[in-house]
C-alpha cells in the first residue's frame, strides 16, 4: 500500500471517529435551518452514530407545538456515497423508516406517523381553538425538505374526526393529499365518509401560512348542531353549504 493511500485511510478513519463521537444535539442545528424552525430535536442524548431525544413540530410563531419520543441509528454503508442515513422509529415504534440528513436538506421516506388531531393548528393557525380530536396518520412516501423547499408527496388520513364545539361525533373521515414541486406544497381534500362533507384545495409556500379552499355540505339533520361550528372558519351560502377559506 503507497504512502498516500495509507494517509487516505487514516483521514477517513479520523473521520469516522468524528462521526461516531459527536454529540446528537448536532442534528437539532441541521433540523432547524432545513426546516426554517418548524423541526426542532430536544433533549437530545448521544451521538450522531445513536441516540434519542424528543422531535418537536412547531407552528408558524415558533411558540407552541406537539413533541414525540425517537431514536435513531446511522446505517455506516451510506458514509461511503458522503450521506448520513438514519434508521428513525418514534413513539417506540418497531417499524423504522430512512432519514437522510445533510447540512440543507432532510429527506423523509416510507413512514407512517400517528398524530394527534390538534396538529392540524400548527399548519394552519385558525384551526388551533376548534379543540380538534380524533386520530391522523401521516404516511410519507418520500418528502425532502430543503432551504425554502419541499419535494415529494404525502398522505394524511384523519379518521374520528370531532371538535369541542359540536356534539356530532364522529364528523367524519377525511383524506389530505400533499404534493411537494420545491416552489411550494400543492393539497386536495376529500371525505372518505362521515355526515360533513368535505373537499377542496390549498398551497403552502415557505415563509407564508398555508391557503385553503373548500367546501362544506351539512345534511339538513345535522344543521343545527354543526352551523355554529362551521360559522368560526366558513362563510354560509345556505341549502347547508359553507365556503371555507383558511389563511
Amino acid at each position: 500500500m503507497s504512502r498516500w493511500q495509507l494517509i487516505g485511510l487514516g483521514f477517513a478513519a479520523y473521520a469516522l471517529g468524528l462521526i461516531a463521537t459527536a454529540p446528537a444535539t448536532l442534528i437539532d442545528a441541521s433540523l432547524e435551518q432545513a426546516s426554517t424552525g418548524g423541526l426542532r430535536l430536544a433533549e437530545a442524548s448521544g451521538t450522531l452514530w445513536s441516540g434519542s431525544g424528543q422531535i418537536e413540530m412547531r407552528d408558524a410563531n415558533r411558540r407552541t407545538g406537539i413533541a414525540k419520543s425517537i431514536v435513531w441509528r446511522i446505517r455506516p454503508a451510506y458514509l461511503l456515497r458522503g450521506q448520513l442515513r438514519y434508521e428513525v422509529a418514534l413513539d417506540n415504534a418497531t417499524k423504522r423508516f430512512p432519514v437522510t440528513v445533510s447540512r440543507s436538506r432532510i429527506e423523509v421516506a416510507d413512514a407512517d406517523i400517528n398524530l394527534p388531531a390538534a396538529a392540524l393548528g400548527l399548519g394552519v393557525p385558525k384551526l388551533a381553538p376548534l379543540g380538534l380530536t380524533g386520530d391522523m396518520l401521516l404516511h410519507i412516501a418520500r418528502l425532502a425538505f430543503g432551504r425554502g423547499s419541499v419535494q415529494g408527496n404525502a398522505t394524511l388520513q384523519w379518521h374520528g374526526a370531532g371538535s369541542a364545539y359540536t356534539k356530532v361525533s364522529p364528523l367524519g373521515d377525511y383524506e389530505l393529499r400533499l404534493e411537494g414541486d420545491g416552489a411550494r406544497v400543492q393539497a386536495s381534500l376529500r371525505t372518505l365518509q362521515g355526515p360533513l362533507q368535505l373537499d377542496g384545495r390549498g398551497s403552502w409556500a415557505s415563509g407564508r401560512n398555508p391557503e385553503f379552499q373548500g367546501n362544506a355540505r351539512v345534511p339538513p339533520q345535522h344543521m343545527q348542531q354543526l352551523a355554529p361550528l362551521l360559522r368560526m372558519i366558513a362563510i354560509e351560502r345556505g341549502d347547508g353549504r359553507f365556503d371555507l377559506i383558511l389563511k
